[in-house]
């Protein structure tokens, strides 16, 4: 904010603080992040702080399917901006208007591209007009706009971090009736990747539900409420958690995302794996002023290797929610596509949602499928595969130490898996998840059993003895076939 101030207001305000330096002040300035982060917001803001004539341009809008219209249209905003200087010209959704000219087949979109980079070089600095652009794709924009003279500046609008969560929540709650029992710190805490407009859409849905519940003693038939009812009605803390269960970032909609409900309990036995995983990725999100302490950056990333069916998935989703980080799950095989260059981009997207949601775990399922080493995929079509490892790489490379990102990967095949891939900095922990031994298998039969009504004569030590070789997906699949013979029996009981 103080950057975007500093960018805007000291031109617009105090303009000779720039001519007696004898440099030239902004004439543009990009904003680019999430949708809901708060980018139009900001440009209303800081019109209003300034005092200045606030013209706002929908991208579409500008569009007309005559000839030359587009052109004019953009070019009066622009005369009626100068007219009413100092102003400032907020165009939203600034990629609709100005793609890429090599990449789009419009000549509409060509002409309006170089419209507005002659409209931003014909603006004197006297003039005392900022352009503020805004967008989610900043990188979907024509090059010559993003240049010095033009649009100078490029603020990244991210993802709040705790503290901006608390500030923006406690803006949308000042007028709303909380209870006592409302910690909004906690609720801060376990709103990762939620931007501004995510977090009014969780406050208004806690609303909702607070409402939902006096429906019943509501009539409404008549013309107003009792007051009684009236002063009775409080936004609770269960309100928000029941609102959290059914709210996701809107940045991550379109990627499944979940807080997995998965806990330490629900895995049996693999007792050193479990303090392994806790060193190496609930300490650095729980504890990260430790790290800081001792000069220790965190490890990156994971490898689960093992036999399948013996609890790597299962071991992810533990960590991310004892963590109460996000969890996004990969499968390998999505990722590749038969389009040149489009499974790299997914890779990217992945990595950009990750950041996003920060603290996040990725965990990447069937990682052998995507990460084999380089130049042994016979009849690969164009080396697809070599490319998607080669990005993979390169974000890896490419996480700050500030965004909590965890990858984890899981594959049946380490000995194919390229060893760029495992050096220290990228997946730097091996951790094998070997078959059940006894009491590993007598955990996991008291795991799946613990919510199941079990008859004196089950005896679980027993099973455990018999099971030898057994995965603890095979155990899940007896106990879950034992419920059902449970239920058909009972049924059959009830039906006689």
């Amino acid at each position: 904010m103080a950057q975007i101030r500093e960018l805007v207001e000291l031109p617009l305000r105090h303009p000779q603080l720039f001519k007696s330096i004898g440099v030239k002040p902004p004439k543009g300035i990009l904003l680019y992040g999430p949708p809901g982060s708060g980018k139009t917001l900001i440009a209303r803001a800081v019109a209003n702080e300034t005092g200045a004539f606030f013209f706002c341009i929908n991208g579409p809008e500008i569009m007309s399917k005559l000839a030359g219209e587009s052109e004019s249209n953009l070019r009066k905003a622009f005369e009626e901006a100068e007219k009413n200087a100092p102003s400032i010209i907020f165009i939203d959704e600034i990629d609709s208007i100005a793609p890429k000219r090599e990449k789009t087949n419009g000549e509409v979109e060509r002409r309006i591209v170089s419209q507005l980079l002659t409209l931003m070089d014909g603006l004197k600095s006297r003039a005392h007009v900022i352009v503020i652009g805004a967008t989610n794709r900043p990188n979907s924009i024509d090059p010559a706009l993003r240049r010095f003279g033009r649009f100078d500046r490029e603020i990244d609008i991210g993802v709040p971090d705790e503290v901006g969560r608390l500030e923006v929540l406690r803006i949308h709650t000042k007028n709303m009736k909380l209870a006592e029992d409302v910690d909004l710190e906690k609720i801060s805490k376990e709103t990762h990747g939620y931007v501004g407009a995510d977090l009014a859409a969780l406050c208004t849905e806690a609303a909702l539900q607070c409402i939902r519940e006096k429906m019943d003693v509501i009539d409404l038939e008549d013309d107003s409420i009792d007051a009684e009812i009236l002063n009775s009605m409080a936004v609770t803390n269960e309100h928000f958690a029941t609102a959290l269960g059914t709210s996701n970032p809107s940045a991550l909609r379109e990627t499944v995302v979940e807080v997995p409900n998965v806990s330490w309990e629900d895995i049996g036995g693999l007792e050193n794996v479990k303090r392994e995983l806790q060193e190496t990725v609930q300490y650095p999100v729980e504890h990260p002023e430790k790290f800081e302490k001792f000069g220790m950056s965190p490890s990156k990333g994971v490898l689960f290797y093992g036999p399948p069916g013996c609890g790597k998935t299962l071991l992810a989703k533990a960590i991310a929610n004892e963590c109460q980080a996000n969890f996004i799950s990969v499968k390998g095989p999505e990722l590749l596509t038969m389009w040149f260059g489009e499974s790299e981009a997914n890779v990217r997207e992945i990595f950009d949602k990750a950041r996003q949601s920060a603290p996040c775990v990725l965990f990447f399922d069937e990682l052998d499928s995507i990460a084999t080493q380089r130049g042994s995929s016979v009849g690969d079509a164009g080396g697809a595969a070599d490319r998607v490892l080669n990005q993979l790489l390169t974000e890896m490379d490419g996480m700050s130490a500030k965004k909590t990102v965890f990858i984890i990967g899981a594959t049946n095949r380490p000995d194919i898996i390229d060893p760029a891939l495992l050096r220290p900095g990228r997946l730097d922990q091996l951790i094998y998840i070997p078959l059940p031994d006894e009491d590993s298998r007598h955990q996991i039969f008291k795991a799946c059993l613990r919510k199941s009504p079990l008859a004196k004569e089950v005896d679980l030590r027993a099973l455990a003895k018999y099971t030898q070789g057994f995965s603890g997906a095979d155990i899940t699949e007896i106990c879950q076939r034992a419920s059902k013979y449970a239920i058909r029996e009972d049924i059959e009981k009830v039906k006689r």
